[in-house]
């Protein structure tokens, strides 16, 4: 049984097996989550981003999928990359959304994974509307069947701390 943590803070700074990143498709750092995540893990992480890119992703990663890289000096062993739904352009479409976590989640449990870290994924620039993205946020991780024990959603401010706490009631 998976049980699902809530802590308001800066995902940079969490302890776990794995730090979820909210990336974009290209890989190679951009704002928010993505960017802080690339400055406070250091350059080992983009080099890894960029042997991707140059082997399996040229196009760069799709929407909903996820794959692992080392997490440099995060105190984690690994970063997921997944790309979030942009809500505008997605046409609101929750599968995309819902595949982000879940393919996380499936390659934690490759890696061996126990403890993984999320941020409100596709909440920031992409513009998803905060309560539906934490309601399929939290949908997502109950319905996965995983080895993972813990999963940490790491919010960074109150109004989103607050929205994923009404969906785990």
């Amino acid at each position: 049984m998976t049980t699902i943590v809530l802590v308001q803070g800066d995902i940079t700074r969490q302890s776990a097996d794995a730090i979820v990143n909210a990336a974009n498709s290209s890989l190679l750092g951009g704002g928010g989550v993505d960017g802080a995540i690339h400055r406070h893990g250091g350059p080992a992480i983009l080099d890894e981003c960029r042997r991707l890119r140059a082997s399996h992703y040229g196009k760069g990663l799709p929407t909903g999928r996820a794959v692992a890289t080392t997490a440099g000096e995060l105190d984690a062993r690994w970063v997921i990359h997944t790309v979030g739904p942009v809500h505008r352009a997605s046409g609101g479409d929750p599968s995309l959304l819902t595949s982000c976590y879940r393919e996380a989640l499936r390659v934690a449990d490759e890696l061996g994974a126990r403890t993984v870290a999320f941020p409100a994924i596709s909440t920031g620039a992409y513009g998803w509307p905060l309560e539906d993205a934490a309601r399929i946020a939290v949908e997502a991780v109950r319905a996965m069947d995983t080895a993972v024990e813990e999963v940490r959603f790491v919010l960074f401010d109150d109004r989103a701390y607050e929205a994923f706490a009404a969906q785990l009631g």
